[in-house]
């Protein structure tokens, strides 16, 4: 038996605007506390950059593109293993970071 279903998008969604997370993707993910530049090897190569705020607090921001999702997931793992307490991770315009 075969049923039919219609997908429902929230209203700020469209199936013209759903992301593609297939291919390649740049990113920039922000954790709280310092990580050395000497990791970024095992991040993927992205770019580590720490930023202090006047209280002390020290966030590393992580940029680059990674291949795919599995890269993404990756990146986070490697994050959450050293842990690292995520603070944001977004999707930027691959062509921003060439």
């Amino acid at each position: 038996m075969l049923v039919q279903v219609s997908i429902r998008y929230p209203v700020f969604m469209s199936t013209q605007s759903v992301p593609d997370f297939d291919g390649p993707a740049a990113y920039q993910i922000t954790v709280r506390g310092a990580i050395s530049p000497e990791w970024s090897d095992r991040l993927e190569s992205m770019a580590i950059n720490r930023l202090k705020l006047d209280d002390g607090t020290i966030f590393t921001i992580l940029t680059g593109a990674l291949i795919d999702q599995a890269a993404l997931s990756g990146v986070l793992n490697t994050l959450y293993e050293m842990q690292f307490t995520l603070v944001t991770v977004n999707k930027l315009p691959l062509d921003s970071i060439r």
